[in-house]
């Protein structure tokens, strides 16, 4: 099973963890009893499903019972997206897919991991740091940091695979701050 990008889950582990989000009634931190397990061993509200449990089929079962929905899980709806387009690539790149986003879609979420220190840490790895070569998103005045909004949002929300994308005076320091 190949790792993905989300450092202790496999590929198979992280849309079944998306699942297990999206299914939450608001306010929840429990996953409906019963239906798939979930561990709860990676600390507070983490709902990643045991690889030896995660079933395929479920996981796709998850995600389609969702495809209409207007809900959402907790939170804000851009943290939701940046989730998405986050475990997207998680998944993706080490399976060797690649998909372009929207560049709003990721601008929009570069500029809600850069605020997100409580869980992410987006706001402290890239400090003074960044500029897209493919939009017209900035932010900080440091030494920069160049390179696509995507490689740029891996990096912001821990992913060293971003690094890869990325050049610049400032990128040492964006890589130790990793």
């Amino acid at each position: 099973m190949a790792e993905s990008l989300c450092v202790g889950r496999s590929v198979r582990d992280t849309p079944a963890h998306m699942a297990a989000a999206w299914m939450s009634p608001p306010g929840s931190s429990s996953r409906w009893p019963g239906r798939l397990p979930v561990r709860g061993d990676d600390g507070p509200g983490d709902l990643a499903y045991r690889p030896s449990e995660n079933l395929p089929a479920a996981t796709v079962a998850a995600f389609e019972a969702e495809l209409d929905s207007v809900g959402h899980p907790p939170g804000l709806t851009g943290t939701w997206l940046g989730e998405t387009v986050v475990h997207a690539e998680d998944i993706r790149r080490p399976l060797g897919i690649t998909r372009a986003y929207p560049p709003k879609a990721l601008t929009r979420c570069a500029d809600l991991y850069l605020r997100s220190n409580v869980l992410i840490g987006g706001g402290r790895r890239p400090a003074g740091l960044r500029r897209a070569a493919d939009t017209s998103w900035s932010a900080g005045d440091g030494p920069e940091v160049v390179g696509s909004t995507l490689s740029l949002l891996l990096a912001v929300t821990g992913r060293p695979a971003g690094l890869a994308g990325l050049s610049g005076d400032g990128l040492p320091v964006l890589a130790f701050r990793l």
